[in-house]
Formats: C-alpha cells, sequence, structure tokens
C-alpha cells in the first residue's frame, strides 16, 4: 500500500513506539508484506528464520524484533511486537468504517451502470460505465471497477483476505493480518456466481482485461490475473499467485501460493499446481505435468495388469523347467 505521502521513519517510530537504527529522517513511502514489498516499503518481521529475506528485500525499512546486521541505506526499526506494530500502521491507514447505507455515498458509479436489488457498494468504490451488478452482489471497501463488467449473483469482490501472523507462544495460534490492499477489475471482465475474490493483504488483487470466471471461483489475496484468461467452476487460486495473458484453468484445478503460470497455458481439470508452469503447454494431474507426458502415462498405468500376468507366466515357465 502506498501512504498519501512519505512519512518520515521517526514519525512511525513514534506510533509503534520503536527505537531506530539508522536514519531517522529517511521516508517511507508505503507499507507491504514479504511477497508484494517494493522499494520504498515499511515490511515487518518477527521470527529470526525470515531476518535474512526481509533484510535482503527490496525494503528500505523494517520493523523487527532486535538489532541485526543491516546494509547501508535501510532503517530499522526496533519494537517488542512487530507485527502488533505492523497492524497499527495498517489500522491508521485503513480503518474500519461500519457501512450505515447499502450504497456508500463515497461511491462513484460511472453512467449506465445498473445496481440489481441487494447489492452492497462500500466506501471509496469506483465502478465504470456500462456495468451490470447482479442481485446480492458484495463489492467491499476500496475496489476498483472498469467499465463494462459483469458480476454475478452472490459473488463477493473484495472479501478478507486469508493470510494469518502465526505464532505458537500465544493462545491464539492465527491471527488475521489488517488488510490495507483493493481488488481491481479490469475492463470487460466478467465474474460468476458465487465468486469470490479476496482484496490483498498490502497490495491489490487484480484481475485483467477481458478475463471471466465461471460460477464459484475463488481469487485468493494478491493474485494478479492476466487479460483474457479463463477459470472455469470450482477453481481454487491460492494467494500471490500470477497468471499470464491468455491462461485457461478448467473446472476444479487447484493452484498453490506464490507460483507464477506462463501466457497461454491450459490446465486440465482437476488438476493440482504446486509449482510454476511454462506457458505455450497443457498440463493436467497432481501434480500437474506436461498432459501429453500424463496421459502416456496412463495408458501403461492401464497396462499394468496385463504386463504383471505376462511377466508371472514366464517365470513359471522359467521355474517349471
Amino acid at each position: 500500500m502506498r501512504f498519501p505521502e512519505p512519512v518520515p521513519v521517526s514519525r512511525i517510530a513514534e506510533w509503534i513506539g520503536a527505537r531506530v537504527v539508522g536514519d531517522p529522517h529517511a521516508m517511507a513511502t508505503g507499507i507491504n508484506e514479504i511477497h508484494r514489498v517494493e522499494a520504498g516499503d515499511l515490511v515487518f518481521v518477527d521470527h529470526p528464520k525470515y531476518y535474512d529475506k526481509c533484510i535482503a528485500s527490496a525494503a528500505a525499512h523494517i520493523i523487527i524484533d532486535r538489532e541485526v546486521e543491516r546494509p547501508e541505506g535501510k532503517t530499522l526499526l526496533v519494537v517488542d511486537r512487530p507485527f502488533e506494530a505492523y497492524q497499527s500502521i495498517a489500522r491508521r491507514y485503513r480503518p474500519h468504517v461500519s457501512p450505515t447505507t447499502a450504497v456508500s455515498p463515497t461511491a462513484v458509479i460511472g453512467e449506465g451502470t445498473s445496481l440489481a436489488p441487494g447489492v452492497f457498494i462500500g466506501e471509496r468504490v469506483t465502478i465504470g460505465r456500462d456495468c451490470v451488478i447482479h442481485p446480492n452482489v458484495t463489492i467491499a471497501d476500496g475496489c476498483v471497477i472498469g467499465d463494462r463488467v459483469v458480476v454475478q449473483s452472490g459473488s463477493v469482490i473484495g472479501s478478507e483476505p486469508f493470510y494469518y501472523n502465526t505464532r505458537k507462544d500465544r493462545e491464539a495460534w492465527y491471527v488475521r493480518m489488517e488488510s490495507c490492499g483493493r481488488v481491481v477489475l479490469d475492463d470487460d471482465v466478467e465474474v460468476g456466481a458465487g465468486c469470490t475474490v479476496d482484496r490483498g493483504v498490502t497490495h491489490d488483487t487484480r484481475i485483467g482485461r477481458g478475463t471471466k470466471l465461471d460460477n464459484q471461483v475463488h481469487v485468493g489475496h494478491d493474485t494478479v490475473v492476466g487479460r483474457n484468461c479463463l477459470l472455469a467452476a470450482q477453481v481454487g487460486i491460492a494467494g500471490a499467485v500470477e497468471l499470464g495473458d491468455g491462461v485457461v484453468l478448467w473446472g476444479q484445478v487447484g493452484v498453490s501460493k506464490t507460483l507464477r503460470i506462463g501466457d497461454g497455458a491450459v490446465v486440465l481439470a482437476q488438476s493440482g499446481v504446486p509449482s510454476s508452469l511454462e506457458g505455450g503447454r497443457a498440463y493436467f494431474g497432481t501434480p500437474a505435468v506436461d498432459a501429453r507426458e500424463k496421459r502416456r502415462e496412463l495408458v501403461w498405468v492401464k497396462r499394468i495388469a496385463e504386463l504383471w500376468e505376462r511377466v508371472s507366466g514366464l517365470e513359471g515357465r522359467v521355474g517349471g523347467s
């Protein structure tokens, strides 16, 4: 998330009660979690396992629970509870606002757009021209909808991310990270019935121009879907995934987190994708592999019984001799 304007590190340290190691006059331009961090950002770390990853990331400023060696030009904000410090900054910039109306007066809705009964539109939502929003759709705070977008009944755009800080030394092991990201649906996107598109934790979840989602599709936080993709029914995509342009995921495909599927890839129904896939090829199976290889493998699997009988027969003849 970008701050409205750069903020001195010394001021942030005052907000969270941190000790500054480095230049207190350095300016922070935003706050992000580690998967989407950018130059000038704040990021937090509260476990030694991830210290090196955070220090080596693009982040300029690290909220951390102990002083460690740092590269020149980076700033540490040392505080006992980095996660809670992150939460307080996120709440400062994205405070929860309880809705009082079905369509917020802060929403901007373009000419020719129709909203059916039962639609909820949150704070600071922008919807473009000639969109059709069907009954009982929720478009949560801060989301951006392009022109000629269709969202069918019962879908939720901008639901809270399934993203938790995990610590087993406290009573509640899993504590949800405060979200200050958005969902952006580009022009000509269509979202089927009963879909959920989670907002980014600190960045944007984005669906590219011309992409179509079938019914009951789930898109996780911070995922970026390219242009002109097809996602069939019951596809589930985890957080921080990147789909290139023209990707097709057929029914019930499951995609694991923080991976990339290249342009023009096709993943056949009920496949599982645990790692990145190259573009321009068809995939099948769990784990998903080249579909032609998988088909050949299945042919041989079907022949196992026949081959076993042949081998057993040969053994019998050899033993009888």
